[in-house]
């Protein structure tokens, strides 16, 4: 497939016109123009670079890219290295943020409420673009029960902060989720008097938000929050496209 009909593509299914983001999505570094296989990962690290080097992949697609905004423009350094090991051998990177955390298929929220078997019943924000989401388990799980179900399901322990009111061990039907670093929307779920949050990181200040407002939240890290939905975009190409695509795990214990 040609890069820039690919680019076209992942665009036409994740739609980053439609919300703000904090970085360019799309197609970031442009390398050769034919892409048939591609390496997808979590972060455009320079570890995941030389595997693709390695694989001989013709283009990178991650969730985690390059140019936030705020960050120094110069391409030098630790940037500069990384840009260069693309353009050296003519590999495409392509990154996509907001838009595919929210995407109600291929998402990461979509994707780690399949493994953790949440009901999903809309945006905590209250519109189709909400960063944040809600839902229910089909049968109340105690605290422990939650913790361990995202212990097993993404393969390290979650921190669990304990409500300061009610059972320390009480039921949880209702749940908010924000993959990432979602965990200022644990006031939202709150307010909206769901029994507990999920994010990926945590905050000084969320240990107490949780305490004082009666909400369990659970902080089960950013990069294994959101390895799910970058797997699912690859795994869609390979299926409908015909592109040969590998997920690259590369550990990261944030």
């Amino acid at each position: 497939m040609n890069n820039l009909e690919l680019e076209q593509l992942l665009n036409q299914t994740l739609s980053p016109q439609l919300i703000k983001d904090y970085c360019p999505n799309g197609l970031q570094v442009e390398g050769k123009p034919q892409v048939s296989t591609i390496i997808t990962g979590v972060t455009a690290s320079q570890a995941l670079i030389d595997m693709a080097i390695e694989k001989n992949a013709d283009a990178i697609l991650v969730h985690h890219g390059y140019f936030w905004k705020g960050e120094a423009e110069a391409i030098r350094g630790m940037k500069g290295a990384r840009i260069r090991s693309l353009i050296k051998h003519d590999i495409n990177l392509y990154a996509y943020h907001l838009p595919l955390d929210i995407h109600p298929q291929l998402g990461n929220n979509a994707q780690l409420a399949s493994l953790l078997s949440i009901n999903t019943l809309g945006g905590l924000e209250g519109h189709p673009q909400s960063v944040a989401m809600y839902g229910e388990f089909e049968i109340a799980l105690s605290a422990n029960e939650l913790k361990q179900k995202i212990t097993t399901v993404l393969n390290r322990a979650p921190l669990h902060i304990v409500s300061e009111q009610g059972p320390a061990n009480k039921k949880i039907k209702t749940i908010g989720w924000c993959t990432g670093g979602g965990q200022d929307y644990l006031e939202l779920a709150a307010q909206q008097g769901l029994d507990a949050f999920i994010s990926g990181e945590i905050s000084e200040r969320t240990t107490y938000i949780a305490r004082e407002l009666g909400i369990d939240y659970f902080a089960a890290g950013h990069h294994a929050t959101e390895r799910y939905g970058v797997k699912a975009l690859g795994e869609w190409l390979a299926e409908n496209h015909g592109l040969n695509v590998e997920f690259i795990d590369i550990d990261n214990p944030v």
